[in-house]
């Protein structure tokens, strides 16, 4: 039934010359829908009652781009699941309906795409998880793999001539991949930005190391590719146009990936941020060796970049070794840590939890790796092999990879895996404790978000929309955390000196993700929540 797929581990190549569009012949409707995600960490669905309108955590940016990739004379619907669910007149309207998403989203995609064939409507599936594992997709009548490129123009010629959904499964995947100075800005005209947690935006893609967990370098290659600073100033301004949720985070699979690209871009992102009365703030993902660059974290400061996720992984320099991030051990981790909250940015950690290099004192040494770091934020998963990476292919050959969906990992760890699962709800339960939590949050405000820029009190700032919406956010967490919390003492143990100093915007942030955190420690320790973003335990969304 199915074509043959090329294989991804060589990155397909960018088209340097630009491309003329398919002009299409006839009028199409596209429904584009992003799945519901479910529950997990990295939700932060249980801030969402705190504030107001907010239904999600960040708008989908590939689907996004494909919808303005689009031919302009096509009618285009978008629908985040996250947000709202697509009703029965969405599916009468459509005459295609396209899904993107990740691993994690598999049986909400797929179950998306039952309800489409019963409308008769022709099915396209593109986005990271069908382009690493297109045998999950078996009944979409599309596939797209890869990128955004040569294979999207194929895409839209074949859904301009055809009305019918084809009798076999047809597969166009990327050989030349659109330059990302060439890509649309995201369709923010099709989404309500106050409806999310946070906006998003991309300069890059790809990423220059190896990690042996990490699926990147087999999707997006080792040489990160750029979009211009003025592609991304043009986001930012059709970000605030669709309204703006006070903070940004760049998506890119390392912000650091290419230094010489990242200094040319920040002096704009300071000059915008000038211009607009700073507006938002920045947060990215980057390699912890950042730590090293003073001339890169003195602009990211002007930029008022305030959060920066490091994939630390663990505190254990024989399991750092194992999984190729020696990067980590460029300078200690401790001390890049206080570097980089010595320029204002607060630290979230990525930690895992299953290499083979653990050990029963593991758990011990990551939690005491989190009283030294002082780091309030840590995504403490069980390591899950992803398809394509250097780890599912070894751990295939040594028979290890378990498909048993009553399981949080598809791993046969080398220590038992109750015991292995029980680490991760120690360290978990234990680094979530409102009393601990709190005081790491107490040990920022003293010492990380003092040393960001003082920023103006400007229009953008001071807007009447933003006031109201300070005071929704403040009333909802003195109400629910403050009164009804049953960590209330703790709560206000902070939120008095808080209140006293008028320090009213730091206290609103370990309100809201203090609330989520402490939330999901504790459903966690019920056994409501997965141990890993990719766990196969089924849930419910």
């Amino acid at each position: 039934m199915n074509s043959s797929v090329m294989p991804l581990e060589k990155p397909p190549l960018e088209n340097k010359n630009l491309r003329t569009r398919y002009t299409p012949c006839h009028h199409r409707r596209i429904l584009c829908i992003f799945p519901k995600y479910s529950r997990s960490f990295g939700t932060f669905h249980h801030a969402y009652p705190l504030m107001g309108g907010v239904r999600a955590f960040m708008p989908p940016q590939g689907i996004l781009v494909v919808a303005a990739y689009l031919p302009q004379e096509w009618e285009v619907r978008f629908i985040d699941e996250n947000v709202t669910s697509a009703k029965r007149v969405d599916y009468q309207w459509a005459d295609v309906v396209i899904l993107s998403g990740m691993h994690i989203q598999q049986p909400q995609i797929n179950k998306i795409n039952e309800i489409a064939h019963k409308h008769g409507k022709i099915t396209v599936v593109g986005g990271p998880s069908v382009s690493g594992c297109p045998e999950y997709y078996l009944d979409f009548d599309i596939l797209h793999l890869g990128e955004l490129g040569d294979a999207t123009d194929s895409m839209i010629e074949y859904l301009d001539l055809h009305t019918t959904r084809p009798q076999q499964q047809i597969r166009f995947e990327t050989k030349e991949r659109l330059p990302l100075s060439e890509f649309p800005s995201p369709a923010y005209h099709l989404l309500n930005l106050k409806q999310y947690f946070l906006a998003n935006v991309q300069f890059s893609s790809g990423c220059p190391y190896h990690c042996e967990f990490c699926d990147i370098p087999a999707l997006y290659g080792n040489n990160p590719r750029l979009k211009t600073p003025e592609q991304v100033l043009a986001e930012l301004d059709a970000m605030l146009e669709s309204g703006n949720p006070g903070a940004v985070y760049f998506v890119d699979d390392n912000f650091v990936g290419d230094r010489r690209a990242l200094m040319k871009l920040l002096p704009h992102l300071i000059d915008w941020q000038k211009r607009n009365g700073y507006p938002v703030q920045f947060a990215c993902e980057a390699t912890l060796n950042l730590a090293q660059s003073p001339k890169l974290l003195a602009m990211m400061r002007e930029a008022y970049f305030c959060t920066v996720f490091c994939g630390i992984e663990t505190p254990e320099t024989e399991a750092l070794q194992a999984i190729s991030k020696t990067h980590n051990l460029s300078m200690p981790i401790l001390e890049a840590v206080k570097v980089l909250n010595s320029y204002g940015m607060e630290v979230v950690s990525g930690i895992i939890i299953g290499f083979d290099t653990d050990t029963p004192a593991t758990a011990g040494k990551i939690l005491e790796f989190i009283r030294l770091s002082q780091i309030p934020m840590l995504t403490i998963n069980l390591l899950h092999a992803l398809p394509k990476t250097p780890l599912w292919q070894r751990l295939e050959k040594e028979g290890r990879i378990v498909f048993d969906e009553n399981r949080e990992s598809n791993i046969e760890f080398l220590m038992p895996y109750e015991q292995v699962v029980e680490m991760w709800r120690r360290c978990i339960t234990t680094a979530y404790e409102p009393d601990y939590l709190y005081q790491r949050f107490a040990y920022n405000m003293e010492h990380t978000y003092p040393n960001r820029i003082a920023v103006p009190n400007s229009p953008a700032r001071t807007s009447w929309a933003n006031i109201r919406k300070g005071l929704t956010l403040m009333t909802n967490i003195l109400l629910r955390v403050g009164v009804f919390g049953n960590y209330r003492k703790t709560f206000w143990k902070m939120a008095r000196p808080a209140l006293k100093q008028g320090n009213i915007e730091n206290l609103i942030h370990v309100g809201l993700v203090g609330h989520h955190l402490i939330q999901f420690a504790a459903e966690c320790t019920r056994g409501d929540e997965s141990a890993s973003f990719y766990s196969q335990k089924l849930l419910q969304p």
